[in-house]
């Protein structure tokens, strides 16, 4: 039975706070009681030695109270989900399952300006990652002199010019412009791009119910100005900064009349806002929907807080499920995505890059921490939407993870992936599993998105490029037993159904997954 173990738990914990007499409540979380992420790792293998067998490195995460590591530990049913994958799909399963096709794609990356380039950098497997540029280094200076022994690196995907813009192209005066935060000016254009791509004229929009979802998480911009003082406040500061308006800027000008607002996930924000557009088209809400995310490091607030959080790779590369792992580099960009109904799209005579078949979106709850991944709530995230997507989790054959490449994070999205698609899958015929922040760095709020381009362009093409940084295996990963395998070479896509899935988890917890189909 588990009650030794439990009774062992609560005198190691007291013994690790210092207090022999402490009220240990074996149902909350282990991190109520100041146990941080090493502890957990020491906590672990102590207790592996007390029931003598070798315990996963990620199991005070995935079982994250005294009671129910305890369980997990002797082998028990361990932590039951609260609610089973078919309950927390809810009502949402029975809703129009009409596949949303993919019409349109903008794009500005790290080292791609655009769809074609951003392909080609894929393809070929480039690292587009790069030192600070000296102008943006002079810009964080301006700041604080002394920011460099601030940040954790100097690494990161940076895109050139954010300063460029075109307002009269937008109707924008000079003055309002200049007070807007780059991510708007940068959603303007790729939107206006996705448009372009997809063959839809801006004009014949107007008055039309299309949808804008955005998502966006850091406000540099808006750091930046407060810096200048209260009294440099003009008309445009309110707009110029807020949130909401990285969507309602580009209905207001392109005179669109759908739903329009702007998500905050953190790193889901974008593959969140994608979900959120998908169910508007079938619900009728619009029909037709620009759908992305957009993440610029136009100060150094973000990347210090990201530095001392601990969160960041020295080397500013993200290292997915390597055992190098270490944090994430960091990214900016922007990626947009046209949306219609499939019918309607056909109806059209739209080109349509992949189809998305079902999407889900769930929090993790009360994992260990705020910030702790929780590996059964992804479990149930994964299930959900490929329920909604109408195929089971065998057909999938690819999986563009969130994949940041830290050394838990890593481990416990291996395991959850492992749990639901490593099932019913021919021993030659593994999960290929592959993360884009190894190309671009993590771009956060416009990280989802550009995992989904990146399917859906590969899906479009037939061909699966590489997941770069992986040397040897995370030793807390068993990808064999899994059913895992990292993409580690490009090339063509494994012989059966040609589907894939995209995972974005935010720090706060709220996970995103989309199943995309050719």
């Amino acid at each position: 039975m588990f009650e030794p173990v439990e009774r062992w738990l609560v005198e190691w914990i007291r013994a690790r706070i210092g207090d022999p007499a402490a009220d240990i409540d074996v149902s909350v979380a282990l991190i109520r009681y100041g146990l941080d992420s090493v502890s957990l790792v020491a906590l672990v293998r102590a207790l592996g030695a007390f029931v003598g067998r070798p315990l996963p490195a990620t199991l005070a995460w995935e079982h994250p109270s005294v009671e129910e590591l305890a369980r997990a530990a002797v082998g028990e049913a361990g932590c039951p989900v609260p609610h089973g994958p078919r309950e927390r799909t809810g009502g949402l399963c029975a809703a129009s399952s009409e596949p949303i096709a993919i019409v349109g794609i903008g794009c500005r990356l790290p080292g791609a300006p655009d769809r074609a380039a951003f392909w080609r950098l894929l393809r070929d497997g480039v690292d587009a990652t790069s030192e600070l540029p000296a102008e943006r280094a002079r810009q964080f200076r301006d700041v604080d002199p002394g920011v460099d022994a601030l940040l954790q690196t100097r690494r990161a995907g940076f895109l050139a010019a954010i300063d460029q813009f075109d307002p009269g192209f937008f109707g924008i005066s000079p003055r309002e412009a200049n007070q807007m935060d780059p991510q708007q000016r940068l959603v303007l254009e790729v939107c206006w791009e996705a448009l372009q791509d997809a063959g839809i004229p801006a004009g014949p929009l107007r008055n039309s119910s299309t949808g804008v979802y955005m998502g966006a998480c850091w406000s540099d911009y808006l750091a930046l100005a407060s810096r200048d003082g209260i009294r440099a406040l003009s008309p445009h500061s309110a707009t110029g900064v807020h949130f909401s308006i990285v969507a309602n800027r580009v209905s207001y000008l392109f005179g669109l009349q759908g739903p329009s607002l702007t998500v905050d996930s953190a790193c889901s924000s974008s593959l969140t806002a994608i979900h959120l557009a998908c169910q508007a088209l079938r619900g009728g809400e619009c029909t037709a929907a620009l759908a992305g995310g957009v993440n610029v490091m136009s100060g150094p607030d973000s990347t210090v807080a990201m530095s001392r959080l601990g969160a960041l790779a020295p080397d500013g590369r993200s290292k997915a499920f390597d055992r190098r792992a270490d944090g994430y580099g960091r990214g900016e960009g922007a990626a947009v995505v046209v949306l219609k109904r499939l019918a309607r799209a056909l109806v059209d005579g739209d080109r349509v890059y992949a189809v998305i078949r079902g999407s889900a979106v769930n929090n993790d709850g009360p994992s260990n921490g705020l910030t702790a991944p929780n590996q059964q709530a992804q479990e149930a995230l994964l299930r959900a939407a490929c329920e909604r997507a109408g195929l089971r989790p065998a057909d999938v054959a690819y999986v563009e993870s969130h994949g940041t490449g830290t050394p838990l994070g890593d481990p416990i999205e291996a395991r959850a992936l492992g749990k639901v698609f490593g099932h019913d899958r021919p021993a030659d015929r593994p999960l290929r599993i592959g993360s884009v922040k190894t190309n671009i760095g993590h771009v956060e709020s416009a990280a989802g998105v550009a995992g989904l381009v990146k399917v859906a362009l590969s899906l479009d093409e037939g061909l699966l490029p590489a997941s770069l940084h992986f040397e040897a295996p995370n030793p807390h990963i068993d990808f064999g037993a899994l059913g895992l395998a990292v993409q580690r070479a490009t090339g063509p896509w494994p012989e059966g159904r040609r589907a894939a899935g995209v995972s974005s988890f935010g720090f706060g917890g709220t996970n995103a997954h989309a199943v995309l189909e050719a």
